[in-house]
């Protein structure tokens, strides 16, 4: 189940459980043909892979929590763009097209190990 991140108390908690485990989170556009690709890939990704916190936040529909996931974690906003956050932090990003569900599964056994 993918979560909605829509506040800044939702990202405060995306980040709380981000300290237990891995945790992506998609910038998606509801209004972009490539980021409903992506986010379809994404979908997938989430429902292969129920064990790992999957969140999203509408950029168009949520643009101060938006903006804010990138002012605090430095990553230039993009969407679509997939993040992936491990002990509170951003440790892997990519977006549009690199968006695929074997670059999610690669990001998490990276992270994951430490890379």
């Amino acid at each position: 189940m993918i979560k909605s991140c829509r506040s800044e108390e939702d990202y405060r908690q995306l980040l709380a459980e981000s300290e237990q485990g891995p945790v992506f989170l998609m910038k998606h556009s509801t209004r972009c043909p490539i980021s409903a690709n992506a986010h379809s890939r994404y979908i997938q990704f989430a429902d292969e892979h129920p064990d790992v916190a999957c969140w999203e936040v509408l950029v168009i529909e949520s643009r101060p929590v938006s903006n804010l996931i990138s002012e605090e974690t430095g990553i230039p906003h993009q969407s679509p763009q997939a993040i992936l956050f491990m002990n509170g932090k951003a440790c892997w990003h990519t977006s549009h097209g690199s968006i695929s569900r074997q670059a999610l599964l690669d990001a998490l056994e990276k992270c994951r190990a430490g890379e």
